[in-house]
């Protein structure tokens, strides 16, 4: 038997020629893919990366103000600390006053307690007049704040810097004096009633979305192709529009003077000065985000019927069974994968929904997703909005998680 080894046409062994070629259209295809992965990197990665760093993030007080939460550690937070505490943070806000930033811990020790924002600028600006020793009185004469122990209590509060405070504020919880987690007092509890809400809203919008676009998905996958071709148009020409064109079409039509109460009037199902308000709440928001998100219901309800054979209908109905029958027993379980992944989808665009509960839903039909923005461009408490967004993508992951261990399609890739 020969054992003559055999070469490649470049001299090389035929084995390691084989390897080299390998390597190099390994190397081509990461290549290939390098842009697209640096992409998500940049586009996904880092900017949720930062957004959890964020939402745990608390050293900008700590760092601002050594001094005071080094002598305020040792203090139960029951009476009034003695008088190092009060001494160190003169130290501190006489030093900010120096550099002229004072103004960053303002708006952070204003989230952790309202009155801190005049507080902090009454006190800076009668710092020149400080006398050196007893600055516990001092304090107090400046302003009576500094005599309240819930004001300190609130600034030692801020003294950790990694916490997970802003978490417990967006389900209405926070600490007490003696570190123990408590309800929020009952005038601002807000947040559990948004993100019941939000749930309720995506809730309903799907349902909604799935009553309309059921039979409009049959029509469309068994319709001649001509009709069913004009039909598809129809569903798509709503994403050849700005969402906030279509947003503000619905501010005019649901307005108490717009068209639709305008045929309310006319069928006589309301008095002409008893309009209902169709806008501005949870009504409004209901109508409008069924229309925008009806489309991601209908396209994947249409993929899957379209594959259904209309032979298993007749074949039903010649066993013997009804039209409904033959639907409710074969039809509409082959349809079911549809349902799930339209269903799942336009539940999660719809809790993270913005634009349209903010112009159409008002106050009460606002969603987490406005207060967010709200943290985000107007109060710029951005660690508090960081912690709501983690949440929010938390409940989305944990949703897709649960969808696909009790329907079992792993196929569903989300955008």
């Amino acid at each position: 038997m020969s054992t003559e080894e055999i070469l490649s046409s470049d001299g090389l062994p035929l084995e390691v020629s084989l390897k080299k070629a390998e390597r190099k259209n390994k190397l081509k295809a990461v290549m290939l893919v390098a842009p697209l992965f640096l992409f998500l990197i940049i586009t996904y990665v880092f900017p949720i990366g930062d957004m959890l760093f964020r939402s745990v993030d608390d050293r900008m007080i700590t760092k601002m103000l050594p001094n005071t939460f080094t002598a305020i550690e040792k203090w139960d937070g029951k009476d009034l600390p003695d008088e190092p505490v009060y001494a160190a943070l003169y130290e501190d806000l006489a030093y900010l006053k120096k550099t002229k930033t004072y103004g960053k811990i303002i708006a952070r020790l204003n989230y952790e307690k309202g009155g801190f924002s005049s507080l902090i600028k009454k006190t800076v600006r009668k710092l020149g007049k400080f006398e050196e020793g007893n600055y516990k009185e001092q304090f107090i004469s400046v302003h009576k704040r500094w005599g309240q122990p819930e004001y300190l209590v609130a600034l030692k509060n801020a003294a950790p810097n990694w916490t997970y405070a802003k978490y417990l504020k967006g389900v209405d919880l926070k600490f007490n004096q003696d570190g123990k987690i408590i309800q929020q007092d009952e005038d601002r509890r807000i947040h559990k009633i948004l993100w019941l809400r939000t749930l309720k809203v995506a809730f309903w919008v799907t349902i909604f979305c799935f009553i309309l676009a059921y039979p409009i998905s049959y029509l469309l996958a068994t319709l001649p192709m001509k009709y069913s071709n004009l039909l598809m148009i129809c569903v798509l020409l709503p994403f050849w529009t700005s969402l906030l064109v279509r947003t503000s079409s619905w501010m005019v039509l649901l307005q108490q003077q717009g068209p639709i109460n305008d045929l309310i009037v006319w069928l006589g199902l309301a008095a002409n000065d008893n309009r209902p308000e169709l806008m501005y709440n949870v009504i409004g928001t209901f109508v409008a985000m069924t229309q925008i998100l009806l489309p991601f219901m209908v396209l994947p309800l249409y993929s899957v019927m379209k594959t259904i054979s209309p032979s298993l209908m007749r074949a039903g109905k010649s066993l013997g069974g009804t039209p409904f029958v033959a639907f409710r027993k074969i039809y509409f379980p082959l349809t079911v994968p549809g349902i799930g992944a339209g269903s799942l989808l336009v539940f999660i665009l719809a809790i993270g929904y913005y634009i349209t509960p903010a112009l159409v839903g008002g106050a009460s039909g606002s969603l987490i997703s406005n207060t967010i923005a709200y943290h985000m461009k107007s109060s710029l408490d951005w660690s508090f909005a960081a912690a709501l967004g983690t949440m929010l993508l938390v409940g989305v992951l944990t949703i897709y998680w649960i969808y696909n261990k009790l329907v079992g399609i792993d196929n569903i890739k989300l955008g």
